[in-house]
């Protein structure tokens, strides 16, 4: 495979997530680098955060492991035990079945990128710590389901 064409890479922007969620991902953008070199074991993204931007629901996954590693600007890392500053060259790992929800936001004033690595299970289930919300991933489908597994009807 050539060298990746950042250039060429199409930059994904809004969300899976089902309303409210969606809009509070305004700010974030990735490309996704895995996909567009062909990958198909596990996903590699670049994801950029615009000052004020969170990267994610806080969340953690059942089946895939997650590594981060920011490359530009500074990010705050929030999990269960509290908030870390991450500048360039700080990383994070999440594994599998850890249920520690995590998430990045660019508090700072200048836009950040950091690269994320993730397995990609065939079956996935990612648990969302601040909002009863669920998400089953299978054969690129998503489906959103309250913590309890019902069926998502928007919040209660």
């Amino acid at each position: 495979m050539p060298k990746i064409d950042l250039n060429t890479v199409p930059v994904k922007t809004g969300s899976i997530y089902p309303e409210p969620y969606a809009a509070m991902m305004a700010g974030r953008s990735s490309l996704r680098l895995g996909q567009a070199g062909g990958l198909t074991q596990f996903g590699v993204n670049l994801v950029r955060l615009e000052p004020g931007a969170l990267s994610s629901l806080r969340h953690w996954h059942l089946h895939e492991d997650e590594f981060v590693m920011v490359l530009t600007g500074t990010c705050t890392l929030v999990q269960d035990a509290g908030e870390t500053e991450m500048g360039p060259g700080d990383c994070a790992a999440f594994p599998a079945g850890l249920a520690d929800g995590h998430h990045f936001i660019n508090r700072s004033a200048e836009p950040a990128t950091f690269l994320v690595v993730g397995s990609k299970a065939p079956r996935e289930i990612a648990t969302y710590s601040d909002v009863d919300l669920k998400v089953e991933m299978a054969d690129g489908t998503a489906r959103f389901t309250y913590k309890d597994g019902t069926d998502w009807a928007g919040p209660r």
